[in-house]
């Protein structure tokens, strides 16, 4: 199940790069992609908690489900057709990069420390 999940996850992070530059070609097409990765993105992103006992690690997983809500936002707003979309896309792609490289790491530091 864990494996299914985590291609499951990677094939939505995947299409939601595909929407992004099908958004030149076929917008409408584009925005219905975004809508359905993102929202599979988010859900799975939520259902995967962080496992940690830091503040820290527990701060970073929620930096990383609020780059899930601007995601969503970032997805309506391709829907609508403004091209705000691409800031918003833009700033949850920096928090999700962010927290993609330090909750490893706080999870190394929680595991040497026990």
């Amino acid at each position: 199940m864990r494996k299914s999940k985590e291609l499951l996850h990677k094939v939505s992070a995947g299409l939601i790069l595909l929407s992004a530059v099908l958004y030149i070609e076929v917008p409408t097409v584009a925005s219905w992609i975004m809508i359905v990765s993102v929202v599979v993105f988010s859900i799975i992103t939520m259902k995967s908690p962080y496992s940690g006992q830091s503040i820290r690690g527990k701060r970073l997983f929620g930096m990383q489900i609020i780059s899930c809500f601007i995601m969503l936002a970032a997805s309506y707003l391709m829907y609508l057709g403004d091209n705000l979309w691409a800031l918003a896309m833009l700033i949850a792609t920096v928090i999700l990069f962010y927290t993609s490289i330090f909750i490893p790491k706080e999870l190394e530091k929680e595991k040497a420390n026990v």
